[in-house]
């Protein structure tokens, strides 16, 4: 029987090991690597454009011989205002990619010896950036598409005559939201989060084309879809798979959101709830991608991603 790629040697590519023996000056080559590949590493000014400019070393920073602006590897980036050094944001990209289940900022913020708040919002920025993967993707041949509800957990009451049925509407707290993943087989996927299971179908107008198959469980919410797809439907209270009808794949997506959301993070409701939705569809996406890869991938998109709104400043204040 053939080794699984994630027990194998080929998925590990990079190890922390590896990355704090490289040093600072290794680590800010790395970045600078990433940052303009066009020109082998030569500073580009994110200004005007001009790849000519003056080199600072002594502050890592360059000066445009154009504008005259003053600018840094990170510059316009997520990265941005940085004050971790650049081997413990190597580093942290690494922890970040090879948590299965997502990775703790309590738990990042030990290994890098930072505040946990540095580690909240780092982990964030990562997982905004990853979501630039997603940016306009749209779906075809089969698509898998499934709801689940997370968030607005109501505790029980002490005594069994007291408790309430936490099922009904009524004794709800009224914040659960719902995640709705569409997921091609063989290929990407992409996660929303809705109201009801049924107020996703606007975007599967937008996100599936035309001429794709979809395959959804047996949920009122879904019966729009027979009008502008080849539908086939599956009912869970009978059978898993039905005539080749199933949504395993949109549920072994479901499987990893739940035990990021039990065993890693805790809770994952509330207005972070779709970053942690489309972290774990990013994860399931890439995961026969080796962990170097990944980290690659996860530094990229952090240089192309602009200065984040949510995460900069004075964002703990509320607006």
């Amino acid at each position: 029987m053939a080794q699984h790629f994630l027990l194998s040697a080929k998925a590990r590519t990079i190890s922390l090991k590896a990355v704090f023996s490289m040093g600072e000056d290794k680590a800010y080559e790395t970045f600078r690597a990433m940052r303009w590949p066009e020109t082998d590493g030569e500073a580009v000014c994110p200004r005007c454009g001009c790849v000519e400019s003056y080199d600072i070393p002594t502050r890592r920073k360059f000066k445009c011989v154009a504008c005259h602006h003053q600018f840094s590897v990170t510059s316009g980036t997520i990265f941005a205002s940085r004050k971790m050094s650049f081997t413990d944001l190597l580093a942290a990209i690494v922890i970040f990619v090879n948590g299965a289940k997502g990775v703790a900022a309590l738990q990042l913020s030990r290994d890098l010896a930072v505040q946990y708040k540095t580690a909240f919002v780092l982990t964030h920025k990562l997982r905004e950036a990853m979501a630039r993967e997603q940016m306009g993707r749209t779906l075809n041949n089969t698509v898998e598409i499934d709801g689940a509800y997370f968030g607005g957990y109501a505790k029980p009451e002490n005594r069994k005559e007291d408790r309430k049925d936490r099922r009904l509407s009524e004794n709800r707290t009224g914040k659960r939201q719902c995640v709705v993943i569409m997921r091609e087989r063989g290929g990407k996927s992409l996660s929303f989060i809705v109201r009801n299971e049924g107020d996703a179908v606007p975007y599967v107008r937008d996100h599936v084309g035309t001429l794709a198959t979809i395959h959804a469980d047996e949920g009122t919410g879904w019966d729009a879809l027979h009008a502008g797809w080849d539908a086939k439907r599956v009912n869970h209270s009978v059978a898993f798979s039905d005539e080749g009808a199933c949504t395993n794949q949109a549920e072994s997506y479901f499987s990893r959101l739940r035990r990021m959301e039990v065993g890693t993070h805790h809770h994952i409701a509330g207005p972070y709830l779709g970053q942690y939705a489309r972290e774990a569809s990013w994860r399931e996406d890439n995961r026969r991608v080796d962990n170097g890869m990944q980290a690659a991938m996860v530094l990229d998109a952090g240089l192309a991603s602009r200065v984040s709104r949510n995460w900069k400043g004075y964002w703990q204040r509320a607006a």
